[in-house]
């Protein structure tokens, strides 16, 4: 339940932060716009001043002057109205147009922004005397930020949109492999000791004689069916941890293997070097079975007739340490860390399950490290497991 709950606080989350980025976005934007339309009102005012002095002269040919050669520069349609709001002059509107039909433009741009009143300070007068209105609109670049949040939003949606359609194919692909290298991993680990357990009860039907000696073994291969059966259920459970001999550890799995290993028709060799005796913290159980799953992907990699796998224990520091090392046809540096992934695998009839359990149980589990550190195609492989020493 808390996984799920969790997942639900995490989604939450996301979308909070997601609302929050919106918002931000939107405010910033706003801001430039409001900088810019105080900018361009300023201008706007500094124009209604020259035109206040311009339309006291007798003479339109200088108010003609300020609209053709001044105003023109500005980057915004500006309308020029008398003290009655009836259009006079116009700039940046797509041409000429006449007084008459700039009443639409001028009511929408009103709406933009507030018109600046165009007065004549009369020294005979106390009040300034009303000449006429500037009316200005929103600049290209004004209107082209306002539309850019939401092209941006809507490029960041899309992109999430058809990112999450990717991740969740590939979310979905990942469960399917883990589904199917799950369930042939159990074939794989239940075939040795159910092939052994047929393999004494013909035994046995043969050899009656022989029933003492058998049994001994069956309750062997019975044992290593329930090891298995733990090993899956402290897969999903927090396992725990307790001071153990890596050297008896590893040589529990090859004494097993050595006994039970499969006809392959090659010569394999399997020896321990283990001169110190490592104290770990591990679990056993899940411990024994990545260490397995290591040498048996050694075993499995070699082509030739004379192969060989070797394990090492020392200690180094505040670890202990596995080397395995075999002779078989080795990895490319590029796959040194992609075969520690669910669902890859360089055998052609590979679920590329196990390395993924060894490394989850290596580092998760146990908060150790395992890692390729040499291999040449036809040469071999070795690995590094590094695991806490018991304090």
């Amino acid at each position: 339940m808390s996984h799920y709950r969790n997942s639900s606080n995490i989604k939450l989350a996301l979308i909070a932060v997601g609302f929050i980025l919106i918002i931000g976005l939107l405010a910033y934007s706003n801001s430039i716009v409001n900088q810019l339309r105080d900018d361009n009102r300023e201008i706007v005012k500094v124009y209604s001043e020259i035109i206040a002095k311009t339309v006291n002269e007798e003479s339109d040919a200088n108010l003609s002057f300020v609209f053709d050669e001044i105003i023109k520069k500005v980057q915004f349609p500006i309308i020029y109205s008398d003290a009655e709001q009836n259009p006079v002059y116009s700039r940046n509107l797509g041409g000429s147009i006449s007084p008459e039909a700039l009443r639409k433009p001028m009511a929408a741009m009103d709406r933009q922004n507030e018109p600046i009143p165009i007065a004549f300070n009369d020294p005979a007068s106390v009040e300034p005397i009303l000449l006429g209105y500037l009316h200005y609109g929103d600049s290209d670049l004004i209107r082209k930020l306002q539309w850019l949040p939401y092209l941006e939003i809507g490029a960041v949606a899309l992109f999430i949109f058809v990112g999450f359609i990717g991740f969740n194919a590939i979310r979905n692909s990942e469960k399917r492999n883990i589904w199917v290298g799950m369930a042939k991993e159990t074939a794989h680990q239940l075939g040795t000791p159910v092939s052994a357990l047929m393999g004494w009860v013909d035994r046995i039907k043969m050899h009656p004689e022989e029933s003492k000696i058998v049994v001994d073994e069956m309750e062997s291969d019975l044992e290593r069916l329930n090891q298995i059966g733990n090993r899956f259920s402290n897969m999903g459970s927090d396992a725990p941890l307790k001071p153990m001999s890596l050297k008896s550890l590893v040589n529990e799995q090859t004494v097993y293997l050595k006994k039970r290993m499969p006809s392959l028709g090659k010569q394999i060799k399997l020896t321990v070097n283990a001169p110190d005796d490592i104290t770990v913290l591990g679990n056993p159980t899940l411990l024994g079975w990545a260490i397995e799953n290591v040498i048996r992907n050694g075993m499995d990699s070699i082509k030739h007739d004379q192969g060989k796998v070797s394990i090492t224990v020392s200690g180094l520091g505040e670890h202990g340490i596995l080397y395995i090392q075999d002779n078989g046809s080795g990895i490319d540096k590029k796959n040194w860390k992609n075969i520690f992934r669910p669902g890859f695998s360089t055998k052609q009839q590979g679920w590329g399950l196990g390395l993924s359990l060894v490394n989850r149980i290596i580092n998760e589990i146990h908060g150790g490290h395992i890692a390729v550190i040499q291999s040449e195609p036809d040469i071999g492989t070795t690995f590094e497991i590094r695991l806490k020493k018991n304090a």
